[in-house]
């Protein structure tokens, strides 16, 4: 009997009390716990304010870093590109070098300055082959744009030294294509002579292209 009793009273032991959940104690405790969202807006907006003016500030003394540098990079002094012009070809030449020089372009630490002069090719040539004097046309010049590339050929035959450039086709008008020639003179230094190579280049650009189709020549590039 006593062994009985005990196993009855062991099945009679109460069992553990389950836990209760107030759902209105759970939404209260979650309401304390949630944050209001205009506070971290207003952080937000705020960060934004500051990395805004952060990136002006930025952006201002980048632009003012670049232009400081470009004055700063004519350290070698001012030079000047002739470029001898048959007449035909002129006004467009010369509206390139007034970009050119507006746009204060330096080359090689140069502040390079183009002067388009208006040459009947032949005194040009003349000069080039050495039987005219360079005063005859103001000057030995830099760079040619003569009024055919068969002059340029022929140069490049008699005296092959002078040809500072392959003399790449800038138009074409009814005497065939006219072509650039950087020119290696007596007494062009290295900077002149990188610096008409340059404005062969920007003879090409489309600004510049466009400028010889308005005077009735038929651009390089179309």
């Amino acid at each position: 009997m006593g062994r009985h009793d005990g196993r009855h009273r062991a099945r009679q032991q109460p069992e553990p009390a389950q836990s209760v959940t107030s759902t209105g104690t759970h939404r209260a405790a979650g309401r304390r716990r949630g944050v209001a969202a205009w506070p971290i807006a207003c952080v937000v907006l705020a960060g934004l304010l500051v990395a805004g003016w952060f990136g002006w500030n930025w952006a201002d003394g980048v632009l003012e870093s670049r232009a400081v540098a470009e004055v700063e990079s004519c350290q070698a002094g001012d030079t000047t590109v002739r470029v001898a012009v048959d007449p035909a070809l002129v006004d467009p030449v010369s509206t390139a070098a007034d970009r050119w020089n507006r746009e204060g372009t330096v080359v090689r630490e140069h502040c390079v300055h183009v002067d388009v002069q208006a040459v009947p090719s032949a005194e040009v040539e003349a000069v080039l082959s050495g039987t005219a004097d360079p005063a005859d046309i103001g000057g030995y010049p830099t760079a040619w744009l003569p009024d055919s590339a068969e002059r340029i050929d022929a140069l490049a035959q008699q005296h092959p030294e002078l040809i500072g450039s392959s003399g790449l086709t800038i138009a074409s008008g009814p005497d065939g294509e006219h072509r650039y020639l950087a020119v290696a003179g007596p007494d062009t230094r290295d900077a002149q002579q990188h610096a008409a190579q340059s404005f062969q280049k920007f003879l090409l650009r489309p600004a510049q292209q466009q400028a010889f189709r308005a005077a009735g020549l038929t651009p390089a590039n179309g």
